[in-house]
């Protein structure tokens, strides 16, 4: 009788790390029912169950959790073998996935992916744009790019972005009906945009004086949690917009924004970076990221840490 082929093994292992038939569905590009019956196979092959489901969890069995430690390292072996033979060929090719915030896939991923894959045609690029923290590793990612502050410190990290300097910003309609704040305080009589992130809540706002930190709890009318849609509604007059000045550039050039309460910006923080796990071999379409997003970093000046 043959043994359980690879994709009923990989079919295991995402049920076991994402702990859900629906989410490893989505991971494989397949249906859950589809799933579910390649599990059901599996244990029918090895006479033995492997994961136990109710309605409310799923977790393997003893046997199911023994399989999953022996197998990990198989199944990276195995890739690991695949990716050798890119060394034989002109240019890496693959599958590549990447997780990435969202203000970075805006920054970072739009302006080069259109040339970053017409330079590698061989690779498929799969990005997730998502602002929680994700964990790459369950998720089976290969990298993901977040602000350096938020990463776990066994990943490896390459800058891919300048550092980040927070604006304070409205519309000039605003401004002229509700005056220009003088000081961060005057902003407890504005109204303010509030951004709330899943990884991180209900963002404050910072500022500094004679280099000394320090935030205002400031309120307004409006709390979003995406960064496009608060400043639409800076633009539209609604208020007051506190976010990163590569944000809004192209609004203040174009006369939509203006920025006050720069001398009480805070100091800069550490831009986005890229980060993978720690392996023995780094995949070939994911070193070709890396190596294109650093000489990208470069060109812009942010320099690479």
């Amino acid at each position: 009788m043959a043994g359980p082929g690879l994709a009923e093994m990989n079919a295991f292992v995402a049920i076991v790390e994402h702990r859900s038939f629906a989410k490893a569905a989505v991971q494989l590009g397949v249906s859950a029912s589809t799933l579910s019956e390649c599990l059901r196979k599996l244990e029918e092959r090895l006479a033995v169950r492997l994961i136990e489901r109710t309605t409310r969890s799923v977790a393997p069995t003893e046997a199911g959790q023994r399989l999953l430690t022996r197998l990990r390292p198989v199944l990276e072996d195995y890739e690991a073998a695949l990716e050798s033979i890119n060394d034989f060929r002109d240019k890496p090719c693959g599958q590549l996935r990447v997780t990435i915030a969202a203000p970075a896939a805006e920054i970072i991923m739009a302006p080069i992916v259109a040339r970053f894959l017409a330079q590698y045609p061989g690779i498929k690029l799969e990005i997730s744009v998502d602002d929680a923290l994700t964990d790459i590793v369950a998720g089976r990612f290969d990298a993901g790019i977040r602000i350096r502050e938020l990463l776990d410190r066994d990943m490896i990290a390459v800058r891919v972005a300048a550092e980040l300097r927070l604006v304070v910003t409205a519309s000039r309609a605003y401004l002229k009906g509700h005056g220009r704040p003088k000081t961060p305080h005057d902003l407890l009589s504005r109204n303010c945009i509030r951004l709330r992130l899943p990884s991180v809540g209900l963002l404050p706002w910072r500022f500094a004086q004679n280099g000394k930190p320090f935030e205002v709890a400031v309120d307004g009318a409006l709390v979003v949690n995406d960064v496009p849609f608060a400043l639409r509604a800076a633009r539209d007059g609604l208020g007051l917009l506190q976010t990163h000045s590569n944000r809004v550039e192209s609004f203040i050039a174009q006369g939509e924004l203006e920025t006050v309460l720069d001398d009480w910006a805070p100091p800069r923080v550490n831009g986005f970076y890229l980060y993978y796990p720690c392996r023995r071999h780094t995949r070939a379409p994911l070193q070709a990221l890396v190596d294109f997003l650093r000489k990208a970093a470069k060109v812009k000046g942010a320099g690479v840490a």
